[in-house]
């Protein structure tokens, strides 16, 4: 079965595997360092898709509103400690310089457990042009 690589993916795959043993040898050249691979489900397949890149910041004790995605989210941690509670899962507890993939089509919601720090994060998204970045479940 042949699957068409959204154009962001591909930009991203291509980016990993920029970092050869030439350019490494070459001083002066900047060697991306790979963070998180992660094989996805659920990516859009259509002929165009919207990418967003957002930053978030949370004071100690805040939170997201309890939602689901339609497409995977990839959430990078720059300060702080990120908790993310899936439905039906463990928490899962993402710390600086660290990255995770949210999962399509399931509820959940993130949170600042810090009494002291702020959290900030990177979150990258790959959707079909117009889709909510979000769907807030009730």
């Amino acid at each position: 079965m042949h699957t068409i690589l959204p154009r962001a993916a591909a930009i991203l795959l291509l980016l990993a595997n920029w970092a050869i043993p030439a350019f490494a040898q070459q001083p002066g050249l900047a060697r991306p360092s790979q963070v998180l691979s992660e094989m996805v489900e659920q990516m859009p397949r259509g002929e165009r898709q919207q990418v967003r890149v957002l930053t978030a910041a949370f004071q100690p004790g805040e939170r997201t509103v309890f939602h689901t995605h339609r497409s995977p989210v990839t959430v990078y941690v720059l300060e702080g400690q990120f908790t993310l509670e899936l439905e039906g899962r463990p928490p899962i507890v993402v710390g600086p310089g660290q990255a995770y993939v949210e999962p399509p089509h399931v509820k959940m919601t993130g949170y600042n457990r810090s009494s002291s720090e702020p959290l900030k994060v990177v979150i990258f998204y790959v959707s079909d042009p117009g889709t909510p970045f979000l769907d807030s479940v009730h």
